[in-house]
C-alpha cells in the first residue's frame, strides 16, 4: 500500500504539471491571437467592431494577416445572407407600402451582387499563389470595393420621406452594419497587401 503511494504522488503530480502547463500554453496562445486582433483592428476603421465581430473567431485566424482578412470576409457575408433574408421577410410583411417594398426590392437585389463580390473575394483569397499575387489582391480590393459601394446604394434607396420611420431605421441599422464590417474586411486586405509586398 505504502509502495503505490510512493508512485500515485509522483505520478499525480506529473499529470497535474502537464495539465497546467497545457492550460498556460492555451491561455498564452489565446492571448497572442486576442493581441493580434486588437492590434489589426485599430488600422480599420471601425475597430470596436472589428474586435466584437472576430474575436469569437481568434483561433481560425490566429495570428495569420491572411487568415484574418479571409474570416473578416467570411463574417461580412455571413451578415449580408441573413440581411437579405430579414429583408425579404419584411417586404412580404403587412403594412409595407409600395415604395417601401420596392426600396426593399432594390436592396436585396444590391445585396445579392454585394455578397457575390465578397464570395469571390473568398474564393479568390484560399487560391493564392506567390507568382501572381498583385493580380489576385488587386481583383479582392476592386470587388470589395464594388460591394461596399452596392451596400450603400442600398442604404440610399431608404433616405426618402414616404418610407416608414421603423422599416427605414431598422433596414438602415442593418445595412450600415454591413457596410462597417465590409470596410473593415477591406482595410484587413488592404493590410494583408502591405505586408506582402
Amino acid at each position: 500500500m505504502a509502495c503505490s503511494a510512493k508512485f500515485l504522488l509522483p505520478l499525480l503530480l506529473s499529470i497535474s504539471f502537464y495539465v497546467n502547463s497545457s492550460l498556460a500554453a492555451r491561455n498564452l496562445i489565446q492571448t497572442t491571437n486576442t493581441e493580434f486582433l486588437r492590434t489589426s483592428c485599430t488600422k480599420t476603421t471601425y475597430p470596436k467592431l472589428c474586435y466584437s465581430s472576430l474575436s469569437v473567431h481568434a483561433t481560425t485566424f490566429q495570428t495569420s494577416p491572411k487568415l484574418l482578412a479571409n474570416t473578416a470576409l467570411s463574417v461580412t457575408l455571413s451578415s449580408a445572407k441573413s440581411t437579405s433574408e430579414m429583408m425579404l421577410k419584411l417586404a412580404h410583411s403587412q403594412g409595407i407600402n409600395p415604395s417601401e417594398a420596392a426600396a426593399m426590392r432594390d436592396c436585396i437585389e444590391v445585396l445579392r451582387d454585394s455578397a457575390e463580390e465578397i464570395r469571390r473575394s473568398i474564393s479568390e483569397m484560399s487560391n493564392t499563389k506567390q507568382s501572381d499575387f498583385q493580380l489576385m489582391i488587386n481583383d479582392v480590393q476592386t470587388w470589395v470595393s464594388a460591394a461596399l459601394t452596392d451596400e450603400s446604394t442600398c442604404s440610399d434607396g431608404f433616405a426618402g420621406k414616404a418610407m416608414n420611420g421603423n422599416v427605414k431605421n431598422s433596414v438602415r441599422e442593418q445595412v450600415v452594419n454591413i457596410a462597417h464590417l465590409t470596410s473593415n474586411a477591406l482595410a484587413l486586405i488592404n493590410n494583408y497587401a502591405s505586408l506582402h509586398g
